[in-house]
């Protein structure tokens, strides 16, 4: 996959250097001087032109890199966590990279990814700043099963809705999954009736919700402490 943009160019060239195939470059300069010498022999130089053409057209910063396809991580390894976040029917890359990045960054242990076929993971690690080169993520194509799963394993669901308890107010259970429905409909109705309780933000403004991105890191946060 080719990723684009500077920071999340420099954090796979710094973290991910068996996975790199080969780094382009359309601005002078825009490596540091220790990641040049080690890529050294992996660098094409291209005009900015070709830069926008592999970017289609996005903000490239004057730095792309070709990288091993990202592998997804297996329901095993997900499941040997104690904090899992469950996305229902999200699509939106930037929306999903915005909640990778927090998640890494609270504490969520793996994330899978339900009611999608494909995901563009190139650019859901573009959003992410790279934390998605460091997060477990998996597609499961149903949340009834990917629930179970968990279930299985002694993991309790909590599901993000508007009606839900007060986030402030619950304490969740030591292995925890989080559960998040797309901004159009929510947690489909399968789903819901799955989960062990709803939990939602309590709003200081008459106002009816937030980014659905914006929402996760106030849940997960909160679900990273109050725990049994």
């Amino acid at each position: 996959m080719i990723i684009y943009g500077k920071q999340v160019c420099l954090h796979a060239l710094q973290r991910h250097e068996e996975r790199i195939k080969t780094v382009y470059i359309a601005k002078k300069g825009i490596l540091p001087q220790a990641l040049y010498a080690r890529y050294r022999d992996r660098i094409k130089f291209l005009e900015n032109r070709w830069a926008q053409a592999m970017s289609k057209g996005g903000n490239h910063q004057g730095l792309l890199v070709e990288m091993a396809p990202f592998e997804e991580a297996s329901l095993t390894q997900i499941k040997s966590g104690d904090f899992v976040l469950l996305l229902d029917g999200l699509t939106d890359a930037g929306n999903i990279g915005a909640i990778v990045r927090s998640a890494y960054a609270l504490g969520v242990d793996g994330i899978i990814a339900t009611g999608v076929r494909q995901l563009n993971f190139a650019a859901v690690a573009r959003t992410s700043a790279g934390a998605l080169l460091e997060m477990p993520f998996r597609i499961e194509h149903n949340i009834l099963d990917a629930m179970h799963e968990l279930t299985q394993v002694g993991f309790r669901h909590y599901g993000a809705s508007m009606e839900g308890e007060a986030i402030e107010s619950v304490t969740f259970a030591s292995r925890r999954v989080l559960v998040l429905g797309n901004e159009a409909t929510g947690i489909s109705k399968k789903a819901r009736q799955k989960l062990d309780t709803t939990v939602s933000i309590t709003m200081q403004r008459p106002f009816d919700s937030l980014n659905v991105s914006a929402a996760a890191a106030i849940l997960i946060h909160r679900m990273s402490y109050a725990t049994e």
